[in-house]
């Protein structure tokens, strides 16, 4: 652990919890507030890709260099700043007049998300030393990405009528700018490279066939991730025709809320089992929840599918975060951070490819769509087990940033 002093630790956890509530907001909010500015601001779902590109693009700029900056300078400034910029970004979408006005509020959300996201899972990783400790506190902390998450659908879907969408955001930013403030208090852990950073290390790092793998499920997990978050509202209203935005809002919340309640077991289970079963359950039922999205005849159905993908989803970010920062313990934040780089670059496409299946073929292909993201995931996290074990084979003959244990493919 980071620190002896468990009041400091406590401290620490509970920045990271309100960092990551923050970023689960910023994951959620376009999905929350497109349908109320349909009208103010007039654009098509083509559109909707546009924005999801730019502010993925700023938070892949964020991680490109966030890694090896906070190995060198510690998290305090990503987890002070980062709010501050959503905060401003809030305020941007309350004032904006046209769709283009909504382009460099969503490039800060992306580079306060990107800083948000980084920050809180690396420190919460750090502040744990066994394996499989930092998986279930990496769930728990999920768990706040979720209440993050469920605050502007449930917002919308409880007082827009009577506060209107821009008292929302305003109050919101201001929930938002305290997290900021919060965490400059704070005294954080002393950088782990501060003397330096070695460009070997980083060649050695991005040839480990573990992080590689990762990276490349963490791309499709991210992509179908916003793809959900930001266009769940919409197949709602234009693709099942129901009429209320408020209750699209609602129904996108309980899709966060499936989130946020998962990693309360997982976090528990986390403890017990092998993190690659827990990877292949969540899966497989995501997979199963995205096919019955876009085969659902009604709302009823595609409201289980919903629930069912965003409850199975839950746990495969943390878990892989989990092994990465116990693989690579010493430059955990670079690790940590090429993963977020690559799976922000599913977060641009994905979403992307989404919104251009949708306009050409209509969202029921998109979600078929995310269901083959969710077989690919299923693919690669077999393939990521077999080379853990292949690694801890060889791990006599060779060490790669003298990996901590973690329970090995299979054992319990």
């Amino acid at each position: 652990m980071l620190s002896s002093n468990r009041t400091g630790v406590r401290m620490l956890t509970a920045s990271a919890c309100s960092g990551m509530f923050v970023f689960g907001l910023v994951m959620a909010l376009l999905g929350a507030v497109l349908p109320s500015l349909a009208a103010r601001l007039q654009f098509t779902v083509g559109d909707i890709g546009a924005l999801f590109l730019v502010m993925n693009f700023a938070m892949l700029v964020c991680c490109l260099v966030l890694g090896m900056a906070m190995d060198r300078y510690g998290m305090k400034p990503a987890l002070a700043i980062g709010p501050l910029l959503v905060a401003a970004a809030l305020l941007l979408i309350a004032r904006a007049s046209t769709f283009a006005g909504l382009y460099p509020a969503v490039a800060l959300l992306g580079l306060g998300g990107g800083a948000l996201n980084g920050a809180a899972n690396t420190l919460t990783a750090d502040l744990h030393d066994d394996p499989q400790h930092k998986g279930a506190a990496l769930n728990r902390v999920g768990v706040f990405f979720g209440f993050g998450a469920l605050l502007l659908p449930f917002l919308i879907g409880s007082l827009l009528a009577r506060f209107g969408l821009n008292m929302l955001l305003l109050a919101a930013a201001a929930i938002t700018a305290a997290v900021g403030v919060f965490a400059a208090l704070l005294r954080f852990p002393v950088p782990k490279q501060a003397a330096q950073f070695r460009a070997a290390d980083l060649s050695r790092l991005l040839r480990a066939p573990l992080l590689l793998l990762f990276a490349a499920l963490l791309f499709f997990e991210s992509g179908v991730e916003f793809t959900l978050g930001g266009f769940l509202s919409t197949y709602v209203t234009r693709g099942l025709g129901v009429t209320s935005v408020s209750l699209a809002s609602w129904i996108l919340a309980s899709y966060w809320l499936a989130v946020m309640v998962a990693r309360v077991p997982l976090s528990r289970l986390a403890l017990v089992w092998d993190p690659f079963r827990i990877l292949t359950m969540c899966a497989i039922g995501a997979l199963a929840g995205a096919l019955i999205i876009a085969a659902a005849p009604g709302l009823g159905v595609a409201t289980f599918g919903i629930v069912l993908t965003g409850f199975s989803l839950s746990g495969v970010f943390p878990t892989v975060v989990g092994i990465t920062g116990a693989r690579f313990e010493s430059h955990s934040g670079t690790a940590i951070g090429v993963l977020l780089a690559t799976a922000l670059t599913g977060g641009m496409i994905v979403p992307w490819l989404s919104s251009q299946i949708a306009a050409a073929a209509g969202l029921r292909w998109a979600f078929a769509g995310v269901a083959a993201a969710f077989a690919a995931i299923l693919i690669l996290s077999r393939v990521a087990c077999g080379a853990d074990r292949s690694e801890r084979a060889s791990a006599t003959k060779r060490v790669v940033f003298e990996p901590a244990e973690i329970p090995t493919c299979g054992s319990r």
